[in-house]
């Protein structure tokens, strides 16, 4: 078989996501599993980063080596690169300096996937107590649901609107990237926006927090620059395009 004509991972991806997600009922447990088992080839190669190189060009604003690929240790600010989005999912990823920290955030109502692709992170992450709290912006009692180090390669994470660690936060301990897959999409029209949230430890109850959203939106020393999408193209129909 012609090698030109095998898909790349990134279109495997897009592909099995589009089937997933475009269904009226929520993803069963196999076809979570499926999409899991496509997210745990990922290489950071396969979405157009080089892990190892540095030499991006100063001043450039994109962060693109000799090889026309991100640099993945040349990063840096967080920077998010942009795949893909569409009203059920969206792709894309999160490059990190070592030490920088996306602050708690949350996900209402949204499948996510995850796959850290190079490097090492710590994550913490809670859940509500309370499984009826549906609300996107509120504070309460939330369980840890992880809060530990991860270093690549491991498996892809999966969150869901009401366990697996909804509400979370990174910090790179090296450089690193992690590849989401988010269903569906933030969207502050449909009600889903990006809540963050201070959590304060309770001393009584080891495992929990009290959690706050933030008085301000976007917390102003969160900075996330743009960099382009440099992997292998994804065909999609016309009407898919954003």
């Amino acid at each position: 078989m012609d090698c030109k004509m095998e898909k790349s991972k990134i279109q495997m991806l897009y592909d099995a996501c589009n089937y997933v997600f475009s269904q009226e009922e929520l993803p069963n447990f196999q076809q979570i599993q499926w999409l899991k088992n496509i997210l745990n080839t990922f290489e950071a190669v396969d979405v157009g980063i080089d892990e190892f190189r540095s030499d991006g060009s100063p001043g450039s604003g994109e962060v693109m080596n000799s090889n026309g690929l991100i640099s993945g240790q040349g990063v840096s600010e967080i920077t998010y690169i942009h795949i893909y989005e569409c009203d059920q999912f969206s792709m894309g990823i999160f490059c990190f300096p070592a030490g920088r920290a996306f602050p708690l955030h949350d996900h209402p109502g949204m499948t996510v996937l995850s796959k850290l692709l190079y490097g090492s992170v710590y994550i913490k992450a809670y859940d509500w107590v309370r499984g009826e709290t549906c609300s996107p912006r509120t504070n309460g009692l939330a369980g840890t649901a992880i809060d530990g180090i991860f270093n690549a390669p491991c498996e892809p994470s999966v969150l869901f609107p009401r366990s697996g660690g909804n509400i979370h936060s990174f910090t790179a301990l090296t450089p690193c990237a992690i590849l989401d897959v988010l269903s569906p999409p933030y969207s502050d029209d449909l009600g889903r926006p990006s809540t963050y949230f201070l959590d304060f430890p309770v001393p009584s109850l080891p495992g929990y927090a009290w959690l706050e959203e933030r008085e301000v939106k976007l917390p102003c020393d969160l900075v996330v620059k743009g960099a382009p999408y440099l992997g292998p193209p994804l065909d999609v129909p016309d009407d898919d395009l954003c």
